[in-house]
């Protein structure tokens, strides 16, 4: 708040919730806020989004590809996937690194020859997901490590929390794939209301109803005054308590 005024605020390595977008807003007069991506392999920021409006859903899309850049959006099979279809994210351009020092393994994982490109080019293998919106702009869904596996169905919890922050109720959501009983894994949404808001669990499961199929909606929901966090302001998975499944 000190800072009473900025020519250009740049932010980026956590996805940037909308909730900081309002703090900033209140506090600071910003003539140009941008959120930025790109992993440490793509020295640095491979993809920007320049704010100029307050976005739908958790958090602010990270944007399209910088000058000499190229952003896909895959499936296994190293195929497109389609507008509002979530994939894993992969980055091309003249910015990627070399690879790992010593750790040509590695290297070879994650640097994987570009079918897109010049003959010789590579791109890199982020291990986030993502989508395109209708708009060409990328919104950030989370680690392709937080994929659940759900009685056959892989289930990314960024989508269904996408979904969720869309319910007026709904400030924050978290969903994970519990196991309180072994063999027996279940989806659950923690939410944080919105002021002067309740949430109700049969509202929030319509809701999501609406637009997901059935096996993407959770089995219980809990509401939290906010969602814990651990000291570098991630969520606090741990903290999370068990649900009532009654």
């Amino acid at each position: 708040p000190a800072a009473a005024s900025l020519r250009h605020l740049v932010l980026g390595g956590e996805a940037f919730p909308l909730e900081l977008q309002r703090q900033i807003s209140r506090h600071v007069r910003v003539a140009n806020l941008t959120n930025f991506y790109g992993p440490t392999e793509t020295t640095i920021d491979a993809v920007g989004f320049p704010v100029d409006a307050e976005q739908p859903g958790p958090h602010l899309p990270i944007g399209r590809p910088l000058s000499h850049y190229r952003a896909y959006v895959l499936d296994g099979g190293l195929e497109p996937v389609p507008a509002g279809v979530c994939g894993e994210l992969y980055i091309a351009g003249s910015g990627l690194a070399r690879g790992y020092v010593g750790r040509a393994g590695l290297t070879a994982e994650r640097f994987v020859a570009d079918p897109f490109g010049a003959a010789g080019s590579r791109m890199y293998r982020t291990g986030d997901l993502a989508r395109w919106r209708s708009d060409a702009v990328l919104d950030f869904l989370g680690r392709a490590d937080a994929q659940v596996k759900l009685r056959g169905f892989r289930i990314e919890p960024g989508e269904i929390e996408a979904v969720l922050v869309r319910h007026e109720s709904v400030a924050q959501a978290a969903v994970i794939a519990r196991e309180d009983v072994p063999g027996n894994k279940r989806l659950v949404a923690y939410v944080a209301a919105s002021a002067g808001h309740v949430p109700g669990a049969a509202a929030l499961r319509a809701h999501l109803a609406a637009s997901l199929p059935d096996y993407m909606v959770p089995s219980a929901f809990v509401v939290l005054g906010k969602l814990p966090l651990t000291a570098n302001g991630k969520l606090d998975r741990k903290a999370l308590p068990s649900p009532d499944f009654t």
